[in-house]
C-alpha cells in the first residue's frame, strides 16, 4: 500500500512575501481605521460652527433670492401660456364657424347645380392651397372675397399664437428647471447648517442662539406690545407708515425660505408682504426691490425705506427709525427687530 506522505509546506520568499506582508498591513489598518477615529469628524468650537452656519446662511439666502426670481418669472411664464391656449381656442371656434358657413354657401351652390370654384377650394384638406387659389378666383363675389380673406386672416393669426404658445412652454421649462436648481442648493445649504448645528450640545446650542439675540438688539422682537418703540421717528407717508406697522405686527414669525406671509417670511418677502398690505406691489427679488423706488443714502433714511445688505443684494429689510431695521434673517432666527450695521449695507429705497 502505498504511504500517504503530507505535502511540503513552501516558505513564503521574495515577491510572495512582500505581497503577504503588504496585505497583513492593509488589513491591520482597516481594522484600525473602522474601530478607532479614522472616521471620527474633527471637534469644532461653538464658535467655528457658528461662523459655518452663517456663511450657509448667507448661501442659502442668495439661492432663494435667485429661486424666487426663476419662481416669478414662471408664474409669468404660466398664465402667459394659459392665456395664450385660451385665445387659440376661442380663435379655432371662430375659425371653425367661418368654415362652416363656407361650407353651407357651399352646399346651396351644389344644390342649385352652381357651385363656385373658390368654394369648392374652400373644403379643400389644404386650407393654404384653398386660401391662395381662392383669392384669384374671378367669378368671387365680394362676399365670399370677404370671408375667404377673413378665413386667411384668422389662419394666420392662430398659427402665430401657436408658435408664440410653443416659446412660452420652453420658457416655462427652463425657468422650472432654475426652480429645481435653486431649490436644491438651498435645500443642500440648510441641511449642511443643520448637521453642523447638531454636533453641538443642546448647552451650545442655546447659548448660540442667546448671543445671537443679544447681538442683533432684538429684545424688541419677544416684545408684546409689538409696536415702535418711544420715540422712534415716524415714518414719511401714510403708505410707509402702513408698511412699518405690518412689519412690527410681523415680529417672532418663523422664517421660510420662499415664504410671502401671513404667518411666515423670508427677507425679501417680509417687505413685499409689508408695502402689499399698504397698497405696494413690490417685486419679488431682493435685486428687484433696490430698483422699486428712489435711491437714498444711509443718512437720508427714514423709516419705510428698504435697506439692502452684501454686495449681490441678497438681503432686506424694512428700516423703522433709530439706526435699526425688522428684518427675516435665517431660519435660526424669526422676524426680528436689529441695528442695520450688523451687515455690509449695501444701498438703500424709498418706496413711493
Amino acid at each position: 500500500m502505498a504511504a500517504h506522505r503530507k505535502p511540503k509546506q513552501r516558505s513564503l520568499s521574495g515577491h510572495t512575501a512582500r505581497t503577504a506582508a503588504t496585505l497583513a498591513l492593509a488589513s491591520a489598518a482597516t481594522a484600525t481605521a473602522f474601530e478607532g477615529t479614522g472616521h471620527a469628524e474633527p471637534k469644532v468650537t461653538p464658535s467655528e460652527v457658528k461662523d459655518k452656519v452663517d456663511e450657509l446662511y448667507r448661501e442659502a439666502e442668495v439661492a432663494t433670492e435667485k429661486y424666487n426670481g426663476a419662481k416669478e418669472k414662471a408664474d409669468k411664464a404660466e398664465r402667459s401660456l394659459a392665456g395664450l391656449r385660451d385665445e387659440a381656442a376661442r380663435r379655432t371656434e371662430k375659425l371653425n364657424t367661418a368654415r362652416q358657413g363656407l361650407g353651407s354657401l357651399a352646399t346651396a351652390q351644389y344644390r342649385t347645380g352652381a357651385v363656385d370654384p373658390s368654394v369648392q377650394l374652400a373644403l379643400s384638406s389644404d386650407p393654404d392651397e384653398f386660401l391662395d387659389r381662392a383669392s384669384r378666383a374671378d367669378r368671387a363675389g365680394h362676399r365670399q372675397a370677404a370671408t375667404v380673406t377673413d378665413v386667411r386672416h384668422q389662419i394666420r393669426e392662430l398659427d402665430q399664437l401657436h408658435t408664440e404658445a410653443d416659446g412660452t412652454l420652453d420658457d416655462l421649462k427652463s425657468r422650472q428647471a432654475d426652480l429645481r436648481k435653486h431649490k436644491k442648493t438651498v435645500t443642500v445649504k440648510l441641511a449642511e447648517a443643520k448637521r453642523l448645528l447638531a454636533r453641538l450640545t443642546a448647552e451650545e446650542r442655546a447659548r448660540l442662539a442667546a448671543d445671537g439675540a443679544a447681538g442683533d438688539a432684538d429684545r424688541a422682537s419677544r416684545d408684546t406690545s409689538r409696536g415702535p418703540a418711544p420715540g422712534a421717528p415716524k415714518a414719511v407717508g401714510s403708505r410707509a407708515a402702513a408698511a412699518v406697522s405690518y412689519a412690527y405686527k410681523a415680529l417672532g414669525s418663523p422664517y421660510v425660505w420662499g415664504a410671502t406671509g401671513p404667518n411666515a417670511f423670508d427677507c425679501s418677502g417680509l417687505t413685499q408682504a409689508a408695502y402689499r398690505a399698504a397698497g405696494v406691489s413690490l417685486p419679488r427679488t431682493t435685486y428687484a426691490q433696490i430698483d422699486a423706488g428712489r435711491r437714498v443714502s444711509r443718512a437720508e433714511l427714514q423709516p419705510g425705506d428698504l435697506v439692502f445688505f452684501y454686495s449681490g443684494i441678497s438681503h432686506v429689510g424694512l428700516y423703522v427709525g433709530d439706526g435699526k431695521m425688522i428684518h427675516a434673517p435665517n431660519p435660526s432666527a424669526p422676524v426680528r427687530l436689529a441695528p442695520i450695521d450688523q451687515m455690509p449695507f449695501a444701498g438703500a429705497t424709498r418706496v413711493g
